[in-house]
């Protein structure tokens, strides 16, 4: 008979890894430090799992994620909200980390989502340095709003601090575009992005930190991935209006900036925008449309590797 495929649930905690496996139901924890993942990695490729499936908990898990790597094992890393959603629809609304790894090992079993190519060296450095970005950015405007009701006896601090976090947040933009320089594939892909009116450093670097499959999907998956692509909200007769959801928050928000800035500089995106308009669009949907349309273009651009001025004759055939 033909063993059944093994499927893993991984909940990644600061002190404990919690594994649940499926069909078996074998479930056992491992300390997570170095010792404990060696040990986890080793008995999970002796299972030869069809799939390790964990989910992204702020980066808690990439130790895990490189070494299952390392060793050929197939992991995918999945949003913590579509195995909530998943566990509630089954039922399961308790919550322990060894129901969430089971629950995580179900989800992998039933789903089976698409295993894709992992972050390399370059773009988890990349990524980690665009987060720390994001954090800073972050922090800055805070201390800004709090800076406007600040009273004498602390604003000099305030000031201070906000004074660190710009010298901090151009410490950081220098690492990027180095970091970014001294790859000669991101260098390239940079440079590919860059000649796209609308795209500039902060969306360039967002999209290679955050969406490496970018160039390597189709128009459909890319969108869905990020999260622009239209579903439909129908039921019965009622056809509802479609909307757009999920995907990655950061990207979404970077790319939003590009189209607004693309949807008044770039022709192909600027004359997209304008019908839209003109047909009685409202101009919120017209402008995620305009994000797709995009979105789109820069995945063509990667996956031919052509410059904006190579597909200019072409780009107006893209749909969005």
């Amino acid at each position: 008979m033909e063993q059944e495929a093994i499927y893993v649930g991984i909940d990644v905690a600061k002190a404990q890894v919690d594994v649940a496996v499926r069909p078996t139901d074998d479930r056992w924890e491992v300390p997570h430090d170095q010792n404990g993942i060696r040990k986890l990695v080793s008995r999970l490729k002796a299972l030869d799992p069809a799939m390790v499936l964990l989910e992204a908990s702020g980066g808690l898990e990439l130790p895990l994620v490189a070494a299952l790597a390392a060793e050929a094992v197939p992991v995918v890393v999945v949003n913590p909200r579509q195995v909530r959603d998943f566990a509630r629809a089954t039922g399961k609304l308790a919550k322990t980390d060894s129901l969430d790894a089971a629950a995580i090992a179900h989800f992998a079993e039933a789903v089976r989502p698409t295993v894709r190519p992992l972050r390399d060296a370059e773009t988890q450095a990349l990524n980690s340095l665009a987060a720390r970005r994001h954090q800073v950015m972050t922090m800055l405007v805070s201390e800004k709003n709090r800076l406007s009701a600040a009273t004498a006896a602390v604003r000099p601090r305030i000031e201070a601090h906000i004074a660190w976090l710009e010298r901090e947040l151009d410490d950081l933009d220098e690492g990027l575009r180095r970091t970014l320089r001294e790859s000669p594939v991101w260098r390239e892909k940079d440079d590919v992005l860059r000649t796209v009116p609308g795209v500039g450093e902060q969306l360039s670097l967002t999209l290679l930190a955050y969406l490496p499959e970018l160039g390597t999907l189709d128009r459909r998956q890319i969108a869905a991935l990020v999260g622009v692509a239209p579903f439909n909200r129908d039921s019965g007769t009622l056809r509802g209006k479609r909307t757009v959801w999920g995907g990655r928050a950061r990207v979404r928000a970077a790319l939003y900036m590009g189209a607004l800035v693309a949807s008044r500089f770039n022709p192909v995106i600027r004359d997209f925008y304008q019908r839209l308009l003109a047909a009685g669009k409202p101009k919120k949907l017209a402008l995620t449309a305009c994000m797709r349309k995009l979105l789109v273009i820069l995945n063509s651009m990667l996956k031919h590797g052509s410059p904006w001025r190579d597909l200019t004759p072409s780009i107006a055939s893209h749909s969005s």
